[in-house]
């Protein structure tokens, strides 16, 4: 009985979320921008303020650390749901720009860049501006994706820059040696344990501590670029509206944090105000006089229901304290602030 009784909720939910689904359709068509599909994340919009108009400004969250790991019961990581967002807003003709909403400390290089290059790209592809809007914490990759948007926007008491790279790893020999535990490691070339926390401390070698560091270097001189070409490019459309970089900015490219007000000052941003301000800076950009505001949300249906039912990893219990705990990854580089690295 209870068997059939869970297999009726089931089928109850799998009726709703087709007949929501049918009448979706029905009221958008196969053939406009919210026509179904069947490869990637399946997003629905949600108009988050409506002011009755016919024109739309999209609002693409980039929330808690970047990461590039899968994130969702639908197998699909926070770089797939903004380019597919970015995707939607660029397809819908209704929608006139985008508005980056940045609370994040930073999190994975690959992961910040490749957001990084999809809202270039789209800017570049539709000629739809976007803007960011920062909230308490844009950091580090925070600031790394809001770096290609023709405008940012950032609250005086925003926390913002940390402009650096940073790797960690670990080594436990010491405590090895204490418990009695002997490695033994067999390698193809010299450099392959490089970064082993099993290493005898006084054996890593100075080149080798120097090839780390060149990699740091390099993905830090990348970081640095970004900075420089969008700022330098959002400066040019802009025709001189917003802020320039100051000469020294790169002094304080140093893995600092900044206020708003600082980053202001600096350069990193163009305006100070709230969200509304953000609002008001993207209608400009595009050219109406009002809009709705709009949000792409993840639609789930039975098969993603049964496999969250399959899932039976005992590691995926997850303790809820109120903020997104970084999980760092020995030898894995990161653009994070270090307010989070504690």
């Amino acid at each position: 009985m209870v068997l059939a009784l869970i297999l009726l909720v089931l089928l109850a939910i799998s009726a709703f979320f087709n007949l929501g689904g049918f009448i979706h359709l029905v009221l958008h068509g196969r053939s406009g921008s919210a026509a179904s599909r069947t490869a990637g994340p399946r997003l629905e919009e949600a108009v988050i303020e409506d002011h009755d108009a016919a024109n739309k400004i999209a609002v693409v969250k980039v929330d808690g650390i970047i990461t590039g790991q899968v994130i969702d019961q639908g197998g699909f990581s926070m770089v797939d749901l903004i380019k597919a967002q970015l995707k939607r807003a660029q397809e819908d003709s209704t929608v006139k720009a985008v508005i980056l909403k940045v609370d994040s400390p930073g999190g994975e290089v690959l992961a910040a860049d490749e957001i990084y290059r999809a809202i270039a790209s789209f800017q570049t592809n539709c000629s739809k501006p976007v803007v960011a809007s920062m909230g308490s914490l844009a950091a580090s990759g925070g600031y790394y994706v809001s770096a290609p948007c023709r405008w940012i926007v950032a609250n005086d008491m925003t926390i913002t820059g940390s402009i650096g790279v940073i790797m960690s790893t670990w080594n436990y020999r010491g405590l090895m040696d204490k418990v009695g535990v002997l490695p033994q490691t067999f390698k193809s070339g010299k450099y392959k344990d490089m970064l082993s926390g099993s290493r005898e401390p006084d054996t890593i070698t100075d080149e080798e501590k120097k090839m780390v560091q060149d990699l740091i270097d390099e993905t830090f001189g990348k970081f640095k670029d970004v900075v420089r070409q969008g700022r330098k490019q959002a400066n040019d459309l802009n025709k001189g509206k917003g802020r320039p970089l100051s000469d020294n900015w790169q002094d304080y490219a140093d893995g600092r944090v900044l206020s708003g007000n600082e980053a202001y000052r600096l350069g990193f941003v163009d305006q100070l105000g709230t969200f509304d301000a953000a609002v008001e800076r993207t209608k400009d950009f595009a050219g109406i006089e009002n809009a709705n505001l709009i949000e792409y949300q993840q639609r789930y249906d039975l098969s993603d229901l049964f496999r969250i039912f399959g899932k039976s990893d005992t590691k995926a219990v997850k303790v809820e304290l109120g903020m997104d705990v970084p999980r760092l990854q020995a030898g894995r580089m990161y653009f994070l602030s270090p307010t989070f690295l504690h």
